[in-house]
């Protein structure tokens, strides 16, 4: 009875190259989403953030999405929406005359 390990063969170890190669091309995937791709956004970020999504981050932005879901009332909307007009408004960056 001669099988693979006995015979000179390459021995059933061979079959543990494919997941090691397999584990070995994850590991630099990991590693490198967790350090060089971390910072860099794709093509996509400006348009996530127009539509509202994770890189909207301005409080316009947010105030408009609690007012959409029914957080905020009209009147509060307004209120809040004149004193963040005034601060990052388009005139905020010190354009006023």
């Amino acid at each position: 009875m001669n099988t693979l390990a006995h015979s000179g063969g390459p021995g059933p170890w061979v079959l543990l190259f494919p997941l090691v190669w397999a584990a070995v091309v994850i590991g630099i995937v990991t590693l490198l989403r967790r350090t060089v791709w971390r910072g860099r956004r794709g093509p996509w970020a400006a348009d996530r953030a127009s539509r509202g999504g994770p890189g909207a981050s301005s409080p316009i932005a947010l105030l408009g999405r609690r007012f959409a879901a029914g957080e905020i009332d009209e009147d509060e909307y307004w209120r809040r929406l004149s004193v963040l007009d005034e601060q990052f408004g388009p005139a905020a960056g010190g354009g006023r005359a």
